[in-house]
């Protein structure tokens, strides 16, 4: 008797519950984690099974008729038949039957019905009382049907099918998946092929390594190397500055690249420019090194005395890395502290920070070259050197040491017996400042002129005239933070700013009190810190609380 069209056929034996799906000719089992075990377990409520699922609990599909039912592949007349189809899917009891309304209606399966067929699928294994058992040769037709048909899906319905495959524990070797991953990357758009790199040469290699923005910043062994297979004209004037400026940016104070950059610079001294020794320079000042080179300063004598009033921020600044170097040339300073360059300078958009590094120029003269006689800067032109921390200090400030040693001093001597960022003359920023009795007692900063006269030949003078609250003349201690950023990466050396601040401190009178980081790192807590300032402040002859005054 022949079966009406549309009407389930007889059921086929089903196998004991929990047999398990495969490919053609293989045995398969879920996995431990898989989501196939979770749905068989029988445990699952429904809200649970759906959330897995990602399928909302109340609709039984997300993929209603208003996404897929109106867009019928290969362009069908009517969304009726491909509708109720659906529907019959999203109401179909048993696996068995899902299968039997795509093998009986194939003008009417569309592709996304595959994928209403899978979530449908783990709806029934996750249904209530009991779900229908798995049928092994159900699952198997199922899945090479959707093999034969996968070739005709879209993008989205590949990937959904994809989706819904793996949470229902299909192995991710199986022949569903790859199946329906090969035709997701047949999909995929084809990569462009990656262009050619040509063949660089050392100078090239050099230039386009510290050209990259991704370049390491432990580099050595490569920058040396692509330096040493450089050809001479291939070390352009270009290359030697991008050099230098990596050097400087990461503090990196390689020897035998820094003597390069010297070679480099007397070499070519009739072919460069002031902007381009100032780049050139700048490393050398800022990593503290002077080279080896013997005609390194007679050569930056005579471009300065060449081309000074070319270009005069150049010359400031190359000057400015000389006097990191203690290096500064006689005849050079004649001719910035000259009433014609200050006049010069006065109208330019960058005058107030030349005025600001002549001014450190005129305190090095002061404190580090006795035998200059030449002409000076104005004391109506003098500006504060660094009126505030500088801006390495300020953009780093949350790994700085500075308010934790601020409140161990608090604790440890009170708030009135110190000073922090306290800018002396000529312009210097300290970190924290002392007024110490001769008896070696910590005074109130308030009952104290904190500065000591500038400049220090004044000294005498200002010590005959003590201060009114105090007959005691005081001794000004300062406290410096050496943090990890004010050295050279890798070594030891002071940056040529921080060693500059440091030794003109010393030669103004005040005694530095350096507080190096491994020593500040090693200290776990407040407590700890405490006593380490304790002993430093000690070992000085310091007194202070009850027993100090």
């Amino acid at each position: 008797m022949r079966r009406p069209r549309g009407e389930p056929g007889p059921r086929a034996p089903r196998p004991t519950e929990g047999a398990t799906c495969a490919g053609p000719g293989e045995s398969w089992s879920p996995s431990p984690n898989s989501m196939l075990r979770v749905l068989l377990s029988a445990q699952t409520s429904p809200a649970r099974l759906s959330g897995l699922l990602l399928i909302p609990p109340v609709q039984p599909c997300c993929l209603g008729p208003s996404k897929w039912a109106d867009r019928p592949l290969g362009g069908g007349p009517s969304a009726g038949p491909v509708q109720g189809l659906q529907r019959l899917l999203e109401q179909a009891k048993s696996p068995g039957e899902l299968l039997r309304w795509l093998g009986q209606n194939p003008t009417k399966v569309r592709a996304h019905h595959y994928s209403v067929a899978l979530c449908r699928l783990g709806q029934l294994l996750g249904s209530r009382p009991r779900p229908p058992p798995v049928e092994q040769a159900t699952l198997q037709d199922l899945s090479q049907l959707i093999i034969r048909n996968c070739p005709s899906f879209d993008i989205h319905t590949i990937h959904v099918c994809l989706h819904l495959a793996v949470l229902l524990g299909f192995p991710s070797d199986g022949p569903l998946v790859r199946a329906l991953e090969q035709e997701r990357r047949l999909r995929l758009p084809p990569k462009p092929p990656p262009p050619l790199q040509p063949l660089l040469r050392g100078g090239q290699r050099l230039e386009a390594a510290l050209s990259c923005p991704r370049f390491l910043r432990y580099p050595r062994q490569h920058l040396i190397s692509s330096l040493a297979e450089a050809r001479p004209e291939e070390l352009t004037p270009h290359v030697m500055v991008l050099l230098a400026q990596h050097l400087a940016r990461h503090r990196l104070r390689e020897p035998q690249l820094l003597e390069a950059i010297a070679h480099f610079l007397v070499v070519q001294e009739t072919q460069l420019s002031t902007k381009v020794v100032q780049k050139l320079v700048l490393p050398f000042g800022r990593l503290n090194y002077l080279p080896l080179e013997q005609q390194f300063m007679p050569c930056l004598e005579r471009i300065l005395a060449r081309e000074a009033g070319v270009a005069p921020l150049a010359t400031v600044n190359i000057l400015m890395s000389l006097c990191q170097l203690r290096c500064l040339p006689f005849r050079a300073l004649h001719f910035v502290f000259s009433p014609g360059f200050i006049n010069y300078i006065s109208g330019t958009p960058h005058a107030l920070i030349v005025r600001r590094y002549l001014s450190l120029l005129d305190t090095a003269v002061e404190l580090e070259l006795p035998g200059y006689r030449g002409p000076r800067l104005p004391r109506r032109q003098q500006v504060p050197i660094f009126p505030q921390p500088l801006i390495t200090d300020r953009a780093r400030c949350k790994y700085s040491h500075k308010d934790i040693v601020a409140e161990g001093l608090r604790q440890l001597l009170g708030e009135e017996k110190y000073r922090q960022d306290l800018t002396v003359p000529p312009g210097y920023c300290t970190d924290f400042l002392l007024c110490v009795g001769s008896s070696g007692a910590v005074l109130p900063v308030r009952t104290q002129d904190p500065f000591l006269p500038y400049p220090p030949r004044s000294c005498l003078q200002g010590q005959a005239a003590s201060s009114p609250t105090t007959r005691d003349p005081a001794q000004r201690v300062v406290l410096v933070l050496r943090e990890r950023w004010h050295f050279c990466r890798d070594g030891r050396v002071l940056l040529g700013s921080r060693a500059l601040r440091e030794r003109h401190l010393g030669l103004m009178g005040y005694q530095l009190l350096p507080l190096p980081f491994e020593e500040l790192e090693s200290q776990r807590g407040l407590p700890q810190l405490k006593s380490y300032l304790r002993q430093k402040l000690q070992a000085l002859g310091l007194r202070w609380g009850p027993e100090g005054g």
